[in-house]
């Protein structure tokens, strides 16, 4: 369907505008995509500016006086890519929170539309800069929003008094209060935990770098050293715990060192790798992102000892000048539910790959929507992360941090069909033990499933016919070589791999074993 201008201006304020309000199911998605709460003196420029980082932005619509707009990307990945970050990191544009998501046209067709000259001006000017890479240059100046002279959009980041360890996350928190952050890499030199962190514009560094040099992370400690750094933009082939790529949630995971190019390897010394003196987070794949509310981490009760931070969350209080703590919820928001379909237990396995589920429940009114409360914060955002945008039983779901803090049960008598469990006491939790090998082994949904606890009888056919008996596709199997407790196995698509994970974890397979499935990182 093509994006034609008067048909827009009608539908705007109908379905696409009323939507926003409460927690609204998303369209599939598409390569063109509606922001809305747009500041009606937003300039065009600055619209596009929100697409850039993810890729090319083809063509753009403003709506000023519906403080609306529409931008189209070059590929629907791109899209898909751009509002997965912002789902969890609200953009905001003169100061300002704009809500962005899929539009339902698939095109954007502006030619006949009146006003569209500074648009066009906007794109052509965005896109000659990006070919001659004038934001790395040097040649724009401060007054015109630019970069000024000599300025980089990475920074380099110390953190002196290193009571507390600091995570990717925590950085990313922080940092991105000020503008999009692209890429972070982290690694210890000389003792002391450093970061390179890449923002979208170099004038983001330099509001970061003139608010947050010298601030302390949590009270009393973790202070704050932030430069400019001599490079120009950083290069991440890994997504974990120590690098992350914002833009690309395809890259590999690798072994967990984290990734520097020689030319960073020369200006920085290699790499070490910061020890966790806590087991939860070292092993967590890194969250994308946190909600934008305030600079705080999940706030603990009473003072911190040094070194006495539980293995459930990254606590702390952050204590950066004029931001109000908040509280990050636990309780996640999943929408477009395919209500025929899914169950309290299916969605306690599949979103228990990805931390410790307590609670789920389905809403009785509206059974396309559930509540799923994880142990912690920090296991929500990372259920978020990695489930927000998979298609399940033939729905693309949404994934968001609810308003809630936590879900109730039904009071005695209520009438609720089942819809809400308590999974709390649950023999199936995988993170309860600290420092349990499953911190290490999360990865996002993928067509390759890993399955682990197979008795020693068991054989390659007997599994691969309970796969395909229970109607997925098998396109390819083997046990590992070392250990025949562990196999892989390639179904079709990625959406029959989690149908399968649901179905199958925990399968009894005799000999008093319970198949455990979870997502594998490899190939077959």
């Amino acid at each position: 369907m093509s994006l034609q201008g008067r048909k827009l201006q009608t539908k705007t304020n109908g379905t696409d505008d009323k939507k926003y309000k409460g927690e609204r199911s998303p369209c599939d998605p598409s390569r063109v995509l509606h922001i809305r709460r747009v500041p009606i003196e937003v300039s065009e420029a600055e619209v596009i500016s929100l697409g850039v980082p993810f890729g090319k932005v083809t063509n753009l619509l403003m709506l000023k006086g519906k403080n609306q707009a529409f931008i189209e990307m070059a590929s629907e990945e791109a899209a898909i890519t751009m509002v997965n970050y912002y789902t969890t990191a609200t953009p905001h544009v003169r100061n300002q929170p704009v809500y962005i998501q899929y539009s339902n046209h698939r095109e954007l067709k502006t030619d006949n539309l009146p006003n569209q000259g500074r648009a066009q001006a906007a794109l052509q000017a965005v896109s000659a800069m990006h070919s001659g890479n004038m934001t790395l240059s040097g040649t724009a100046t401060a007054s015109d929003g630019g970069m000024m002279p000599g300025q980089s959009p990475v920074l380099r980041l110390i953190v002196e008094n290193l009571y507390y360890p600091v995570s990717l996350e925590v950085l990313h928190q922080i940092f991105s209060k000020f503008g999009t952050v692209l890429k972070i890499i982290t690694f210890t030199k000389n003792n002391q935990f450093q970061a390179l962190l890449q923002y979208a514009d170099p004038m983001n560094a330099h509001h970061a770098k003139m608010a947050l040099d010298g601030q302390n992370i949590y009270n009393g400690c973790c202070t704050l050293r932030v430069e400019f750094s001599k490079l120009t933009s950083l290069n991440v082939k890994y997504n974990n715990d120590k690098s992350r790529d914002f833009t690309r949630l395809d890259l590999p995971s690798g072994d967990g060192q984290p990734t520097l190019d020689p030319s960073m390897q020369t200006a920085f010394g290699a790499p070490g790798i910061i020890s966790s003196p806590y087991p939860g987070a070292a092993g967590f794949a890194p969250a994308i992102g946190f909600h934008q509310a305030g600079l705080s981490m999940q706030t603990m009760p009473g003072a911190l000892g040094p070194l006495t931070i539980p293995s459930s969350a990254m606590t702390g209080r952050m204590t950066i000048h004029g931001m109000a703590p908040t509280t990050i919820h636990s309780v996640l928001l999943v929408s477009n539910l395919n209500p025929d379909s899914i169950t309290p237990h299916g969605l306690f396995i599949l979103f228990g790959v990805y931390g410790d589920v307590h609670r789920v429940k389905i809403l009785f009114n509206k059974k396309e929507n559930a509540l799923i409360q994880m142990a912690d914060a920090t296991q929500a955002q990372l259920a978020m992360s990695h489930l927000n945008g998979q298609r399940l039983y033939g729905k693309v779901i949404r994934v968001t941090i609810s308003k809630h803090q936590t879900v109730q049960l039904p009071r005695e008598g209520q009438e609720d069909q089942g819809l809400t469990k308590d999974f709390s006491g649950s023999p199936l939790h995988r993170f309860k033990k600290p420092g349990s090998k499953n911190f290490q082994n999360i990865f996002p949904p993928s067509a390759t499933l890993h399955l682990s606890n197979i008795p020693p009888s068991t054989t390659d056919d007997f599994l691969k016919d309970l796969f395909a008996s229970s109607g997925y596709t098998v396109k390819a199997f083997k046990f590992f070589q070392k250990d025949r407790k562990m196999a892989l196995i390639q179904l079709g698509s990625v959406e029959e791999a989690i149908q399968a994970l649901i179905d199958l974890h925990n399968h009894d397979l005799g000999e008093n074993h319970h198949l455990r499935v979870s997502f594998s990182k490899s190939t077959i």
